[in-house]
């Protein structure tokens, strides 16, 4: 069983002090392509001039995560030096009124493997975006920075590293053995997405929000494909990976709601609603276009 981490928000009653590394080099920017708007390039602060290549990229979004950024990041580099994998940790900070940004860049100047990619805009699927095409590991996975399990992450390594060889792995809440301790509603959403998912785009997996672990080489070609950030981002490249016959297998976990939703559920739902009947315009188009 999988237990993953939701940390309640903005609870820290004490002050983080952080040490930046006593000769850290200057910081060259880091050209990335967050998505198809070439009008919004993302700047990357990076600790190194070279990047080389890694087994592991970890893609962590982060959108005003002042009060959490710096446990996560402890937390997950902590576990991947357990796991003795080169890897390297990629923050998004897309947005942020608060802090967010520049601890981001404080945390990069004392760790060789963390790197920092800026967008103007607060918007997750645009962050995923950017984390993933910056991303230099054989497999990519991206963990929010309230929803992190090094769990799911070992177990994903071992899918993808057996025949037949998936291309992604979903960290799903509602596979078989999934437990879903959320609230009622929370969990009727869930359901009622999935249920979209499976009638209108007949996917096979049972969920495409959260943690995901991508084969780069197979998935990453399929991003400039996308046509939408935000929600419906990590949605639209799992059913293009779908439609391009990669294979996709799903693990199950177990969600605790430990802090409010950021967005109202009813506004979430409607805006999510309108979105795939967007994606699924589009891919009509494109399929007729394709005949």
């Amino acid at each position: 069983e999988l237990v993953v981490h939701e940390f309640p928000g903005r609870e820290q009653d004490a002050p983080v002090a952080y040490r930046r590394a006593p000769s850290a080099p200057p910081q060259p920017h880091l050209d990335a392509q967050p998505g198809r708007d070439p009008g919004r390039p993302a700047r990357g602060v990076m600790t190194g001039t070279e990047r080389d290549p890694v087994k592991i990229s970890i893609v962590m979004p982060a959108h005003n995560e002042a009060d959490l950024l710096a446990t996560s990041v402890h937390d997950v580099l902590t576990g991947l030096r357990s796991r003795a994998e080169d890897h390297e940790l990629i923050i998004v900070e897309n947005g942020s009124t608060d802090g967010t940004a520049a601890l981001a860049d404080r945390l990069a100047a004392t760790e060789s493997n963390i790197y920092v990619l800026h967008l103007p805009r607060a918007d997750y699927g645009a962050g995923l975006r950017a984390g993933l095409l910056a991303a230099r590991g054989d497999v990519v996975v991206n963990f929010d920075v309230d929803y992190y399990d090094l769990g799911f992450l070992d177990q994903a390594l071992s899918g993808l590293g057996t025949a037949p060889w998936p291309a992604i792995v979903v960290g799903s809440k509602r596979a078989p053995g999934a437990q879903d301790r959320r609230s009622s509603l929370r969990r009727l959403v869930t359901w009622g997405f999935g249920t979209l998912l499976r009638v209108g785009f007949r996917l096979r997996v049972s969920d495409t929000h959260g943690m995901k672990a991508l084969a780069r080489g197979e998935v990453a070609p399929l991003v400039p494909q996308c046509r939408f950030d935000g929600d419906l981002f990590d949605t639209e490249l799992v059913i293009r990976a779908q439609h391009h016959g990669l294979t996709i297998t799903e693990l199950p976990v177990t969600v605790s709601e430990r802090r409010p939703p950021r967005t109202s559920i009813a506004r979430r739902v409607l805006r999510t609603v309108a979105g795939l009947a967007r994606l699924r315009i589009v891919l009509w188009r494109e399929r007729r276009g394709n005949l």
